[in-house]
């Protein structure tokens, strides 16, 4: 059953949400206080608890991650917000930013505290203008308050916050490429070891987390860890929590949404979604994100063994599986950003993958050569599917080229562009023979050249 909540989003739709006095208003920093009269290790205990998975995209327990710090002797610990928030078809991290920015903040203090650290640099996406406006008033706000700076609570642990602009180079949201960029350095990936926990910004110790993760645990410290963690229908999978799912392309009603895990696909399409445009059908779901493999409505859940995850669902449609990081990958896709890209009917698959393959050649940092020349391949091949000019060898080549991309990259940047293209390879096969053997013809009758 459909559980909505507002607890990221309680501040929304209030005039001047992003205000001090709105967040106060909102409860906002009584968190922050109860964190700073506990030793690090509670909030970092708490914070398991939760079962608070990184809502970035690859979903690692955020508590497991922040117990990877340790303290150094002679170096200081940082914490760096990942707020690049660049996905094709995401959107959640950037409403807490320009809506509650007070919220992200107060969730820096904490996450500062758990991991030592006391500094927090918020990298945000170049083109987040309104977003940058709006947390660097409210870092204002907050030291003229007395909430940052040397005594922030009266509690002696001297905290700040700053915001650095990216560039809009997509491969920043990698975690060490954005620590080269706030260095100054080329946005590249760094090879781990060492990893941030160890040498991270600067050599120090640093812990990167994506803007919702850290903006969910004022909410965390207010409700309890366990509290928080059983509002999901999936915390016994470790899976915890409420979050954002964002919801776009041919739908009613597009947006960002706040629920309880456990969310279907299904429920953010019909019911949140208000359903499909008009005069369509359901063709298509990327679940979250354009890295994320395609679902297609007709697929039903194939786990005859109990010990699968998605057992309690055998049978049934994709589109009834809840919305987890463990479920989703299970049904061979990701939960990423729970940013779902929905395509009707009338959508042209050819043309759909060919603008996911052109973003991922022209964002590929070009470090590693599998991914440099195996993004601008198969965006070559694509080109010519959807010109009606390539041939079934070149898209049977596309079953290679992205394989062999696969694992063979210094960051996750490879398998993001790849795993689209084996997606609708798999999904799609029909509409793009289609394509090779009428000269470009789609599946809806129209020409695409």
């Amino acid at each position: 059953m459909l559980k909505q909540v507002r607890n990221l989003t309680r501040s929304y739709g209030v005039p001047e949400s992003w205000t001090l006095r709105v967040s106060r208003e909102q409860g906002g920093y009584e968190s922050a206080r109860k964190a700073y009269a506990w030793p690090a290790q509670q909030i970092i205990d708490e914070v398991k608890k939760a079962n608070l998975r990184g809502r970035g995209g690859a979903g690692f327990p955020a508590g497991v991650k922040w117990s990877f710090m340790r303290p150094h002797p002679t170096l200081p610990a940082y914490l760096v917000v990942n707020a690049d928030e660049g996905e094709p078809g995401t959107f959640k991290d950037r409403t807490i930013m320009e809506l509650d920015p007070h919220r992200l903040i107060e969730g820096c203090m904490i996450a500062a505290r758990a991991i030592g650290a006391h500094a927090a640099y918020i990298y945000v996406r170049h083109e987040l203008h309104l977003a940058k406006e709006r947390l660097w008033g409210a870092i204002r706000e907050a030291r003229d308050a007395g909430l940052l700076g040397e005594n922030p609570l009266g509690s002696g642990w001297a905290m700040d916050v700053q915001v650095h602009t990216g560039a809009g180079a997509y491969i920043c949201g990698e975690e060490t490429a954005l620590l080269n960029s706030l260095e100054g350095r080329r946005g590249e990936p760094r090879i781990r070891p060492p990893f941030p926990a160890q040498a991270g910004l600067f050599g120090c110790p640093t812990t990167v987390n994506n803007v919702e993760t850290i903006a969910s645990t004022p909410t965390i410290l207010e409700l309890g860890g366990e509290a928080f963690s059983r509002l999901s229908d999936l915390h016994h999978l470790g899976d915890g929590g409420c979050r954002l799912f964002g919801l776009s392309g041919h739908v009613q009603r597009p947006g960002v949404y706040e629920a309880c895990i456990g969310l279907t696909l299904r429920d953010l399409i019909y019911e949140l979604g208000g359903g499909m445009l008009p005069g369509t059908k359901l063709l298509g779901v990327i679940p979250g994100g354009s890295s994320c493999p395609v679902l297609r409505p007709e697929e039903t859940v194939d786990a005859p063994d109990q010990k699968s995850v998605l057992h309690p669902w055998h049978g049934m449609s994709v589109l009834d599986v809840p919305i987890g990081v463990d479920t989703m990958r299970e049904l061979g896709t990701m939960a990423g950003t729970t940013c779902a890209i929905v395509l009707s009917d009338r959508a042209c698959p050819a043309l759909a993958l060919q603008n996911i393959m052109r973003f991922y050649r022209h964002e590929s940092c070009g470090q590693c050569t599998p991914c440099r020349e195996g993004t601008g391949w198969m965006e070559r091949i694509v080109d010519k599917i959807v010109a009606g000019t390539a041939t079934i060898e070149e898209l049977d080549m596309l079953y290679g080229i992205a394989s062999n991309v696969m694992g063979n990259t210094i960051c996750a940047f490879g398998e993001g562009a790849s795993m689209p293209m084996l997606g609708f390879l798999r999904k799609f096969r029909k509409e793009l023979e289609q394509h090779v053997r009428t000269g470009g013809k789609s599946s809806t009758g129209r020409l695409n050249a």
